[in-house]
């Protein structure tokens, strides 16, 4: 019992402390960070080409990277949107509910002829 006691003050005493304590003064705002160094800027063909296009009642944006079409996002005019992500150069296209879903193991291409 003296230790439930016990810790019933410090559960209720430790906030009121805390409160008590207040927000030192004189804040202020942190400095703006410097800009990047010269030569860490991101290249051009890293973000994707997106082009919105409208089929029926369907909103479909295709994702393009060096003008390669790899992710559709289709959003129907009533329903939850998905996405199609093409498996590799000669597969088909596999359909994912969101974009929090695991994705495919990667198929990179390490030559072309």
């Amino acid at each position: 019992m003296r230790r439930f006691r016990i810790l019933l003050v410090l559960a209720l005493g430790l906030p009121l402390m805390a409160m008590a304590a207040g927000q030192p003064p004189k804040l202020e705002p942190l400095p703006e960070p410097p800009p990047p160094p010269h030569g860490l800027e991101a290249e051009p063909g890293v973000e994707p080409d997106i082009t919105i296009t409208k089929k029926g009642t369907d909103t479909v944006e295709e994702y393009r990277i060096n003008g390669e079409l790899y992710m559709q996002k289709i959003t129907p005019a009533h329903g939850v949107p998905y996405y199609l992500v093409k498996e590799d150069q000669n597969a088909g296209w596999s359909r994912i509910p969101d974009s929090n879903s695991p994705i495919s193991i990667p198929k990179w291409v390490l030559f072309n002829f």
